[in-house]
C-alpha cells in the first residue's frame, strides 16, 4: 500500500512540473510526511553508543571529568594546554648540536675527559651510523639521558674554569663568573651557562646542589651538570 501511494505522489508531482500549474489549488496538500515508508524502530542498543562499539576507559585512569577548580589549578601551575604541549614535546639534543654546545662553553672536544668521552659516547648519545643506514635518534632514551649527565659531570670543571673568558659570557669588560667568592651560585653564570635569563628559583636550585653534597668542589660540579641536564633534557 505504501508503494502504491509513493507512485502516486510521483506521478502528480510530474504532472505539475509538466504543466507548470498548481496541483494543490483545487483542494488540500496531501500529506507528504505520511506518504514516506515507515522506517524500523530503533532500540538505542546500537554499536555506536553500546558497550562494544566504544573504548571502556579503565578505572586506573581516572575519571573522565575534571573539577573546574582543579583545572584552573592545573593552567596556574603548569600553563595552558597549548604552551605545555610544546615544551612538554622535547626531543633530543641531537649530537653535533650537543658538541656545540660544550664547545662554546669552552670544554676541549679533542682532549682528554670530557672531550673524549664525548667521542667516544656517539652512539650512547643517539648519533647517526652513516655506514650502517642509521638515522640519528631522535627520542631521549635513560641510556642517552645517562650518558647525558656524565659527559656534563666530566665538563663541569672546564666549564667553571672557561667561563669568564668566554666572549659569550662577558658582561662589558670582564666575563661571568659561576660562582661567587663565597662559593655561592651567580645569577650571571647560570645565564651564560644556560644561554637564558636566570631566575631567582636558578640560583636557590643551583646552591641546593652544593649544599646537599658531600664536598663545595663535587657540589659545584654537580650543579652545573644538573643545570645542564635539566635544561637540554626538557626536566
Amino acid at each position: 500500500m505504501t508503494q502504491r501511494r509513493l507512485i502516486c505522489l510521483a506521478a502528480l508531482l510530474l504532472v505539475a512540473a509538466c504543466e507548470g500549474g498548481n496541483v494543490y489549488a483545487s483542494g488540500p496538500a496531501p500529506d507528504l510526511v505520511g506518504a514516506l515508508p515507515e522506517l524500523p524502530p530503533t532500540t538505542g542498543g546500537g554499536t555506536a553508543s553500546g558497550t562494544e562499539g566504544t573504548f571502556d576507559h579503565p578505572a586506573a585512569l581516572g575519571d573522565v571529568t575534571t573539577d573546574v577548580r582543579e583545572a584552573l589549578a592545573r593552567i596556574e601551575e603548569e600553563g595552558p594546554p597549548g604552551y605545555t604541549a610544546r615544551v612538554q614535546s622535547c626531543r633530543k639534543l641531537p649530537y653535533a648540536t650537543l658538541g656545540r654546545v660544550l664547545a662554546s662553553r669552552g670544554v676541549n672536544l679533542s682532549g682528554d675527559g670530557a672531550g673524549a668521552l664525548y667521542r667516544e659516547s656517539d652512539q650512547a648519545l643517539g648519533a647517526p651510523n652513516y655506514g650502517a643506514r642509521v638515522a640519528e635518534s631522535t627520542e631521549v632514551t635513560v641510556a642517552t639521558a645517562s650518558r647525558m649527565f656524565d659527559l656534563f659531570v666530566q665538563a663541569a670543571p672546564e666549564i667553571i674554569a672557561a667561563m669568564p673568558t668566554l666572549d659569550a659570557c662577558r658582561i662589558g669588560d670582564r666575563g661571568a663568573e659561576m660562582f661567587d667568592a663565597e662559593g655561592h651560585c651567580t645569577a650571571d653564570g647560570i645565564s651564560c651557562l644556560l644561554g637564558v635569563p636566570a631566575t631567582e628559583t636558578h640560583v636557590a636550585l643551583c646552591d641546593t646542589f652544593i649544599a646537599r653534597a658531600s664536598t663545595p668542589e663535587r657540589g659545584r660540579q654537580i650543579a652545573v651538570a644538573s643545570m645542564l641536564a635539566a635544561h637540554f633534557t626538557c626536566e
